[in-house]
């Protein structure tokens, strides 16, 4: 499989949620408990663990930019975390996850319609080998597929 990473949000943004309590939206952010499956954090890419406060706040997502950016809601955690710097190793978060959504783009930031699948995020594994082994993709985002909410960005190494 090409070389790449899973770029988890960064840390700037993770300690402005904590230490403000607002998000990129300017929209105060939730607490929420851990009390059941679910709850992944976007700067460790791992699950909270039961019991855990977890932060549930609108990020803007950095890529795609023009007429495919969206927000996403995204969990955090409220005590501090390492943010997820592993190469090679798809996030805990998307292995953990019921069902992913691999989405594609090239470098006008036009998502590559004929690249998109999706999976049982323990599957996910080959969608994510074919997106990165085509020239044309300039980064990649994996979203939860059924809400849609971002889970990792994907860049080639």
């Amino acid at each position: 499989m090409t070389a790449f990473r899973c770029v988890a949000i960064p840390t700037e943004i993770a300690e402005r949620f904590r230490r403000t309590g607002l998000d990129d939206r300017g929209q105060p952010v939730h607490r929420r408990v851990v009390d059941g499956p679910g709850f992944p954090c976007r700067h460790c890419l791992r699950l909270g663990e039961p019991g855990e406060v977890m932060l549930l706040a609108s990020y803007d997502l950095p890529h795609p930019q023009g007429v495919y950016w969206t927000p996403s809601p995204i969990f955090l955690h409220e005590r501090s975390c390492q943010r997820f710097e592993a190469a090679n190793e798809i996030a805990p978060i998307v292995l953990a996850n019921g069902i992913v959504s691999v989405r594609s783009y090239d470098a006008e930031e036009m998502c590559l319609y004929d690249l998109g699948g999706v999976a049982n995020g323990p599957e996910s594994a080959p969608l994510l080998e074919r997106a990165l082994a085509d020239p044309r993709v300039r980064y990649i985002n994996i979203h939860t597929a059924r809400p849609g909410c971002l889970l990792t960005a994907v860049e080639k190494l």
